[in-house]
């Protein structure tokens, strides 16, 4: 049966209404253990911030008599192998550990959303050309693209979070691309199509923020494994540089003081990590588990 204008005069309302009490009870249903990850991690986001601010030590200043020398007072976490503050290290370091996952979601996301988008508007050749390539690529691991890339041009932060960025956009297309075609297949969209608004409006205003939920969750959960990849490389020494202050950085340059009985450093960089990644994949799997709500 063909819908008509008549039939669906509401349709755009009705399409709002619905994201309006989908948006609530996915955000009501964090639990206390979603909220207890936002709070870590805004805990770490403020202290990359503006730690630095009220640390004045230069992360970078060595001073081999303090080398290796437990907390004292001015300098809570010690010293490294060369005499660098480690609490100075840490709060810069935390800078240069997020940007680069950062970065890597916000270029992901934003092509892989905008790809599955059109596919699943598009449909046809053009859907079923994105769900090919998108599973090829699955194929050729983004850490390994990484490497090629670091050893092709130059080691850096910059250049693995661009070629991590372009592994992670298939990830973010293939599961967007799946909730957008089930979106277009909803009756709304017909009724809004039959009432002459344009694809662009239909897609940007009621199909992408109906699905916004699952965007969020597939970047959230990208982060995390962006921040592993990038302070893996960092610690092999193809990331950040030293003696630029990185947790990955910290955590490869901590191992002499593990051999030597001095373990602080890869501790600490290493904790906040895993710290940092179990809070985000933690609220990632909250987020995505409210996002397959039923309708």
């Amino acid at each position: 049966m063909t819908l008509s204008a008549a039939a669906v005069p509401d349709a755009p309302a009705a399409a709002t209404g619905s994201r309006a009490r989908r948006s609530g009870r996915w955000f009501s249903r964090l639990g206390v253990g979603g909220w207890v990850a936002v709070a870590v991690l805004a805990a770490v986001l403020l202290t990359a911030l503006l730690g630095p601010l009220f640390v004045t030590t230069d992360p970078n200043s060595v001073n081999l008599s303090y080398a290796y020398v437990g907390p004292i007072p001015g300098h809570p976490l010690g010293f490294d192998g060369q005499g660098r503050d480690l609490f100075a290290r840490l709060l810069h370091g935390a800078r240069t550990a997020l940007i680069g996952p950062a970065i890597v979601v916000a270029v992901s996301t934003v092509l892989g959303a905008a790809v599955a988008l059109v596919a699943a508007w598009v449909g046809g050749a053009v859907d079923a050309v994105v769900a090919r390539v998108t599973d090829a690529m699955f194929a050729f691991p983004g850490l390994l693209l990484a490497l090629l890339a670091v050893s092709l041009f130059s080691p850096g932060v910059v250049v693995a979070a661009v070629a991590l960025s372009i592994s992670y956009t298939p990830y973010t297309a293939r599961i967007v691309r799946s909730a957008a075609l089930k979106e277009r297949s909803l009756p709304y969209v017909a009724a809004l199509d039959v009432q002459g608004f344009g694809a662009g409006r239909i897609v940007v205003r009621h199909i992408l923020p109906n699905i916004l939920v699952t965007v969020v969750a597939v970047a959230t959960l990208s982060f995390g494994y962006a921040l592993i990849d990038l302070a893996a490389l960092s610690f092999t020494g193809l990331g950040v540089q030293p003696p630029q202050s990185d947790w990955g950085v910290m955590v490869a340059e901590g191992v002499t003081g593990i051999i030597a009985g001095y373990p602080q450093e890869s501790l600490f960089a290493g904790g906040l990590i895993v710290v940092t990644v179990g809070a985000v994949n933690f609220l990632g799997d909250r987020i995505e588990g409210a996002s397959g709500d039923p309708r």
